[in-house]
Parts: C-alpha cells; structure tokens; sequence
C-alpha cells in the first residue's frame, strides 16, 4: 500500500493518515520551505488518535481522491496530532477564535507561507471541503493581498500579550475573605441542582472547579457546598459518561445529565478525577467514591499501563468504525447473559427493551441507589454488591470478545504527572500499598526516561523521549513530583522538582509580566508565544506552576518562588474575581494565600508514618515534611527531633509543638467568620 510522509511518524494519529492519497508533511522546515519556494498556501490540520470527527473527515475527504488531488495541487497539506504539539494547537486555535468561529477537533486552518493564519473551520463534510478548497485557491490567485493583509491582521491578534488583551495590572494587595467567598458564590450559582455540575450542555467534569468547590467547603466549613460538590461527583459517577463495567471516565457527556458520553476515555480527565474522588472519598467516607476510585486503577492498570510504568494516552471513542459500539448493548443480549439477574441489573442502569439510547441500544446509567436494589432483591448491600460484581463480571466478559476501541499507546509526560497525582491521593485515601508503589514507579520512569540534563520531555514511544516538553508538562510532572514526596519523604523528589523548576525559570519565564510562555521560546521559532492562563479541561499551565513556586518555596525557604507565585496570582486577580469558572484552579491558589498555608513539620522516631497517617484525612492548603530531625530539608531543620512531635506553623513561625495527630488538626486554620 503506498504510503505519504507521516509513515515514518510515532504518532498513531499521523500513521493513521500515512496511507492517505493526501501528500502530506508532518509540521517542520521542510513543508514549510515548500509553501515559501512553491508560494503555496499552507493547509494545517491538527487532530488527534481517539476523536470520533477526525475519522469522520479522514473518510470522507482525506481518503478520496478528488479531494486529495485538490489538495496535492493548490496546497502545501501539514497533519499535526494536537497531543504532541500543544503549542501549535494553542496557536491556530486562538486564531479560529479571532475569526470569529468555534473551535474544536479537526481543527482546519489555511495559512499564508509565512505561517500567519486566514481562513479556518472544523469538520467539513466533502462536499463543502471542497467548495472551501476550490474558493481559497481562487482567492489566493484572485485577491492574494487581501488574503495577506488578512493574515497579518490574525497574525498582529495572535501576538497581542494577555496583559493588553486582557487588561492584567500588577498589584500588591492583600487577599480578601471577602473577595474568596464571593468566587465561590459565583461558581455555584451555575450549579445545576438536578444533575449536578454546571447548567451546560454539553457537560464536562471540569474536575479543577469541583476541588477548588470542595476546599472551600472544608476551609469555610460550609456544609452545604460540600454536598453540592460531592452529588455532582455521584451523578457523574453514575452517569453513562462513567464506564461501570470496566472503569474510567469519558471525556464528556453530550446532554446535561452526564448520560451519553462522547466515548473517548483521555488519561488527563482520569488522573484529575481519580484524585478528587479520592478526597471526596476522605471527606465523606461514602464507598460509591472508594468504589470508583478503585475501578478506575483498575482500568489504569489493566488496559494504560506500558511495561514501562508509564500511563497510554487515550483510547478511542470508535470501535469498528462507530463511536461507542464496544460500550452498548441490546437489552436480549443482556436478558440472555444474565437469565434471573437481568431484571434487576435492567433496573440498575436504566436498560430498556426499545433501547434508552438510539436504534434499540443501551448505555449503562446508574438509574437507582445500590441500597435501593438491594432492599428490592432482600439482601443485604454487601451481598447485593458481591451479587453485582459477578453479574458484572458476565456482562465484562462478553464485551472481551468484541473489537476494542484504539489505543493511542504514546505516553506523555504532563498527563502521566496527573495520573502520579491521582494515585498519591488515592494512597492517603485507601492506603492501597500498590498504589503507593505504583506513582514511585511511575515517577522514576519519567525521571529515568524522559528527563535528559533536567530538560523534560513530552512524548515518549517504541523505547525513545522525544519532543521538548511544554508548560503544561513541566507543571505537573513538577506537582507530581512534590506530591511523591509526600507519600515516601524521600527529598530526591523535592530535588527533581527544583532540578525541573530551575529550567523552567531559566527557559520559559517571560520577566516582562511575571507569567510563563506555554512553549520554550528558545527552541523553535514560532509566529507568536503564548502563554495559558484560563483553566479548562486541564487547569492552566501557569496557574498549576504558580501553586508549584508557592508549594516547592514553602519546602525549601526559597522566597523567590514564593514572591514569583504571589505576584502571578495578583496578575490575574481582578479577571479572576471577574470569571472565575475560567480560573478555578487560580481560585484555590487564592484560597491558599488567603489563609494562609500551614506548614507542618513532622519530627521524630515516628515521624514517617505519622506524616502518612496525617494524610489519611484530606486537610486543603497544607505542606507536609517529616523526618528524624537528619534531613536536609529547611523545614525541617532547627526542630527537636527526640521525640514524636507535630508542629504547625505559619510563615516560618511555629506554634506551640503537639505531640498528637488530632492537637495537631486542631492548629489547622479556617477562614475567619
């Protein structure tokens, strides 16, 4: 079968096109010099292995032949996996924004030779594909200084700093309870008390609103708001957007009731949620979230992991050819697995005989309560679940048989810090010991692998590192790496986090405003360098690194992180008081310095279990060391180390030593009535 250049490629998403009659490049000099020698328009699309349009538009359009010629003569055609390149994503999809139109995945955009972008779109059916193709040659032939005038326009937009688009002002003022309450205010009042999360459709976890939500709740003691958070993390564990046969979570749900999911499980979404079901589960101590907790490692574990102990990217939302069919089910199908069972299991997750979905298929909702099901059958729940789980198991089997959705087997760095994250929590919450070893051993994988001369890097595939790593992939390997400090007190993590912080300051660091460049502008040259600061999905490079500079200052007395961290947050402060569903995650570092940390230093023959022990509970805003007074660690040193004590301290300043766990909880703040 004749192949295009993206053969030689390690990104499923490109070998997925290498067999295109589209005469595709990957992104580099080489398309890009042939769009300049050849003044050809560039054609860039970016997608990714696991999104259900992109096979769409590859089927209809890339794969025929009349499109395919059309492209081969009127355009230099560049495929990008969005996964490998965030950066280049980040660009031309604030440039589709500036034009006015809606992004998403295809992304399509056609750009000048020089790279400045003009026209863009989404998915295009092939019949307007080609209209599309056929009118830019024209105009680019017809109208070109129009065209290029445009595309300087878009160029000059792309360009333009968050400080002027956004009117960010540096200020010195103080955190204001106030002003924290009122974030929180203004969240929950989008909170949609029905099915819980936001009034949005489609729905999203947004997993970084939920934990700032959550600590507010603790911090604030306001009950009422914790309950919100944690029924809107039941009805999404309930939700047809879970997977309740083998575990994980989809990225979205298309309706608002988390009910059909858009069927792509991505490992970023998982490792965030895995962590914040693992607080709600210490908040709560209500088994559905340990439940989900476990199911999801579980998946992780069975169906991600690399023998590397790296964590795959994502799986797809198809299976031969059609988005969800692995997922589905008939409701004969079941009746004939299940025989006496099906009934109640039908009850269970909203199984109809006509089908609760579409053409007679089913998605497994959890429709009632585990208790509920129980009572009806006369057993108890912890027979119901045993019960469950063998039905399960039944239903698990026959969906073995069928063709699996892709796997898009690259590992990348910054969602594997999630991931270690993830199970860190989930370690304090259960004190699962596998769990434990399995975020170390994810840890010295990505150290050993993907960190050369403390340059981190992004993707990793078939034994080999490659692609610089981005913000995003620095900060949370960075906040991963402190999170394995804390459940092994080793100081080498702390090390590898300052090792990984130093670059970072060094290569990204934008002394103008404070903020950090999403891609090291010292590596390539691209038309513009963004920065991040809106959370989403993933919370935003800058906001996780400014909680990185506060966390890792903290530990190591550094007060030049401490000040880079607070006059990042003050950046952005009016804008975050103004639209804090887009900063949820600057809100929780803006809790944290409202109250402020409390830094806790364990000493003593015990201190490491006891720093284990403190961490069976979730407490918000707290930077944990413990040691045997040996360390090397500045906070901990200068602190008796005979005997077992907790000390709870403040900026530096200690309160009064305690030698228990709960005097200890009792020094922890709240904010102020």
């Amino acid at each position: 079968m004749k192949t295009n250049r993206l053969h030689k490629s390690k990104s499923l998403y490109l070998k997925q096109h290498a067999t295109n009659p589209v005469d595709w490049f990957p992104w580099g000099e080489e398309a890009l010099e042939k769009a300049r020698k050849e003044n050809k328009p560039l054609l860039v699309s970016i997608g990714y292995a696991a999104c259900h349009w992109c096979h769409v538009m590859e089927k209809e359009c890339f794969e025929n032949p009349e499109v395919a010629d059309l492209m081969n003569a009127h355009f230099v055609s560049i495929k990008i996996d969005r996964e490998e390149r965030p950066d280049l994503d980040n660009l031309y999809m604030d440039a589709i924004q500036a034009m006015g139109l809606q992004g998403g995945w295809p992304l399509n955009v056609f750009l000048m030779p020089d790279q400045q972008p003009f026209y863009g779109g989404t998915y295009f059916p092939k019949h307007q594909w080609i209209k599309v193709l056929s009118g830019i040659e024209k105009a680019y032939t017809d109208q070109h200084e129009e065209l290029a005038k445009s595309a300087r326009g878009f160029g000059k937009s792309l360009r333009l700093s968050l400080v002027e688009k956004y009117g960010l002002k540096a200020q010195k003022s103080s955190f204001q309870v106030q002003d924290i309450r009122a974030i929180g205010d203004k969240l929950i009042d989008g909170f949609d008390s029905v099915w819980g999360g936001m009034k949005r459709v489609p729905k999203f976890p947004m997993p970084s609103i939920w934990a700032f939500l959550l600590d507010l709740a603790i911090l604030d003691r306001q009950d009422d708001l914790g309950e919100k958070v944690c029924f809107t993390l039941k009805k999404i564990g309930m939700g047809g957007i879970y997977d309740h046969l083998g575990g994980g979570f989809c990225r979205y749900s298309v309706d608002g009731e988390w009910f059909a999911p858009h069927f792509e499980k991505m490992l970023y979404d998982n490792g965030q949620l895995l962590g914040l079901y693992a607080k709600a589960f210490q908040y709560t101590n209500d088994l559905f979230f340990k439940e989900k907790v476990e199911e999801t490692i579980q998946w992780l574990l069975r169906e991600m992991k690399s023998p590397e102990n790296g964590f795959y990217a994502a799986l797809d939302a198809d299976s031969e050819g059609k988005e969800g069919k692995y997922y589905i089910w008939n409701a004969a199908e079941l009746q004939q697995l299940l025989g006496e069972d099906y009934d109640w299991f039908a009850m269970l997750y909203g199984i109809k005989s006509e089908g609760n979905w579409e053409a007679g298929e089913n998605i497994l909702f959890q429709k009632e309560s585990y208790e509920k099901i129980a009572d009806s059958l006369k057993l108890s729940e912890s027979d119901f679940l045993a019960r469950l789980h063998k039905a399960k198991q039944i239903v698990i089997k026959q969906r073995n048989k069928r063709v699996r959705p892709g796997l898009d087997d690259k590992i990348i760095s910054g969602w594997n810090g999630w991931v270690i994250q993830g199970l860190c929590q989930a370690y304090h919450a259960l004190g699962t010991e596998s769990y434990r070893e399995q975020a170390l051993a994810t840890g010295t994988f990505i150290w050993d692998e993907m960190v050369q001369e403390n340059e981190l890097f992004r993707n990793y595939k078939e034994r080999e590192a490659y692609t610089s790593g981005f913000l995003e992939d620095y900060a949370a390997v960075i906040q991963a790496f402190i999170a394995l400090y804390s459940l092994s007190f080793d100081l080498k993590w702390l090390e590898r986090a300052d090792q990984l912080m130093a670059r970072v300051m060094d290569r990204f660091l934008d002394k103008s405003d404070g903020l950090f460049f999403f891609n090291d502008p010292k590596k390539e040259k691209l038309i513009a360098d963004k920065k991040e600061i809106f959370d989403n999905v993933i919370p935003a490079s800058n906001s996780i690194m400014a909680r990185n500079l506060h966390r890792l200052g903290i530990y190591l007395y550094q007060d030049e992180y401490l000040d880079q961290a607070e006059n990042m947050v003050q950046l952005v402060q009016e804008l975050l008081l103004k639209e804090p569903s887009f900063l949820a995650n600057w809100a929780t570092f803006y809790l944290e310095k409202t109250l402020p940390t409390a830094e806790i230093a364990i000493l003593g023959p015990e201190a490491e279990s006891n720093g284990l022990d403190f961490q069976k509970h979730y407490y918000p805003n707290t930077v944990l060391a413990a040691g045997t007074g040996m360390d090397k660690l500045p906070l901990l040193n200068d602190k008796p180390a005979e005997k077992n004590q907790y000390f709870v301290c403040f900026d530096k300043t200690c309160k009064q030593p305690v030698s228990s766990l709960e005097d200890a909880v009792l020094q922890l703040p709240h904010l102020p009535r």
